[in-house]
């Protein structure tokens, strides 16, 4: 799969930035020290915790090389790091305040195993912030999946996205097990966007992005992106000002360790 383009995800950046924003408001921790922001992409969430905790010091990081150097050039006064959350969890301090993560951890396999780890990261009382959408019955994960899973473009584009995503009372056992307290809460966010190509625009950064890499060749890719896109037109109404309702549902969690 190719890195991560982070131009392409700031096409949507106050979108994208908003539940971040959301989440961190409901962080209730007094002067935390040291914040850890793990997924941090083009460096908007990690920004977000900067104006939340401005004393703090923030360390962003991400696997993607492009959404790192992005980060930096564009906020040249925070800390970036180029991590493999999964490999390299174990080699980061374990003196956080807070490790916070917004959309991310989708992409990051065995959670059981995943969260128990991520809380190691902080101090006692410190505090464990995660958005991950689950917005995999909305009409833009259907139709992918749909689409992909007929020929001839299982054969066209031979790419099959495994979720990594636990349910919600899967999660609420697991922080049950590893922390001291927990909130869960469900947000589903009205996005507005101006057409049906703004909604191709935005999956293409992220939930489209792996198919369109596995296309066997550059005109599958092409006609794959059409065939999703002309379903899209058909499943997303268009409002009386000519917008698309963008429904995006995200799920939210803190825990304290």
């Amino acid at each position: 799969m190719s890195d991560w383009n982070a131009r392409q995800y700031l096409k949507f950046k106050n979108d994208r930035t908003q539940p971040a924003i959301d989440l961190a408001a409901r962080l209730n921790c007094d002067a935390p020290a040291k914040a850890l922001d793990v997924g941090c992409g083009p460096g908007n969430s990690t920004a977000v915790l900067k104006a939340r905790f401005p004393k703090a010091q923030i360390i962003g990081a991400d696997f993607s090389e492009n959404m790192v150097e992005t980060a930096k050039k564009d906020n040249p006064g925070l800390e970036f790091i180029r991590c493999d959350i999964s490999a390299d969890i174990d080699s980061l301090p374990h003196d956080f305040d807070i490790v916070f993560s917004n959309a991310c951890l989708q992409w990051v396999p065995d959670h059981p195993s995943l969260l128990p780890r991520l809380m190691s990261l902080l101090k006692p009382g410190g505090f464990l912030a995660v958005q991950i959408p689950m917005n995999y019955q909305e009409p833009i994960h259907r139709i992918i999946e749909s689409t992909v899973s007929h020929s001839p473009w299982t054969e066209l584009i031979p790419y099959m996205r495994l979720f990594h995503t636990l349910s919600q009372e899967q999660y609420f056992d697991i922080l049950s097990d590893i922390s001291t307290d927990f909130t869960l809460w469900q947000t589903t966010y009205l996005h507005r966007l101006p057409s049906h190509q703004a909604i191709m625009e935005w999956y293409s950064s992220t939930g489209l992005r792996p198919y369109l890499d596995a296309a066997v060749t550059k005109e599958a890719r092409d006609d794959f992106y059409q065939e999703v896109f002309r379903q899209v037109r058909d499943e997303y109404p268009v409002q009386k000002n000519g917008e698309i309702i963008f429904r995006f549902p995200r799920f939210f969690f803190i825990a304290e360790k």
